[in-house]
């Protein structure tokens, strides 16, 4: 058995699913695919985008979940950093693999103070809370200093436009073989031609529908 597998993470995770897939939005309605598109890709109004999302789950997929974990305990990370916690479903992930691979810290951040406070609830509830350090406010302030020497994975899942910006605040720190999990990345076409460009740093592929794994080379 394995923390993520295991009680009390695997009924929470299971229960927080359900409650996911089963809450709505009230902020979607009235939102064209265009607008939704427009405001999705800006780099100025994301703050109240985000802020009229703030009841939203907006969690990884059961697979990404997965996926997050197994790449931390493959690569015996012990420093993670993540960009949107939401309400810490991908968070639990990652702190699992931290715990399993023997401790380490998780820095992330997200800018909805309630969410920060559901997000803590979670980790409490699942015994992780001791290896998370939730950083609140806009990320291109809360992950621009005091980042860890060296980082071993980096999720990016807040805001799409900024996957530029938040990669270019963490990079510094990317030790070669790192992994950079992108979800969404669809929606910053600026960042996949980024992390996909030859000579770019990165070994690039998307992978399953909505992710794209990169690994830093240097």
């Amino acid at each position: 058995m394995t923390t993520l597998t295991a009680a009390p993470l695997a009924p929470l995770l299971d229960h927080l699913f359900e409650q996911a897939n089963a809450a709505s939005s009230p902020a979607l309605v009235g939102f064209s695919h265009e607008e939704r598109e427009r405001l999705m890709r800006s780099k100025t109004e994301y703050l109240d985008l985000y802020g009229r999302l703030k009841d939203l789950w907006l969690p990884v997929s059961r697979e990404t979940g997965v996926l997050l974990y197994m790449l931390a305990r493959s690569s015996r990370a012990r420093t993670i950093v993540e960009f949107g916690t939401s309400f810490g479903i991908s968070t639990l992930h990652l702190a699992a693999a931290l715990r399993d691979n023997g401790g380490g810290r998780l820095i992330t951040s997200e800018f909805e103070p309630a969410k920060v406070a559901r997000a803590r609830e979670h980790l409490n509830a699942g015994g992780l809370a001791d290896l998370v350090e939730i950083r609140e406010g806009d990320a291109l302030k809360t992950l621009g200093a005091d980042l860890p020497e060296t980082v071993d994975l980096l999720l990016l899942d807040g805001a799409k436009s900024l996957y530029p910006d938040i990669l270019g605040l963490v990079k510094g720190s990317l030790r070669s073989g790192s992994f950079v999990v992108a979800d969404n990345a669809d929606d910053c076409p600026e960042y996949l031609q980024q992390v996909r460009a030859p000579g770019s740093g990165y070994l690039s592929v998307p992978f399953a529908d909505d992710v794209e794994l990169s690994m830093c080379l240097g």
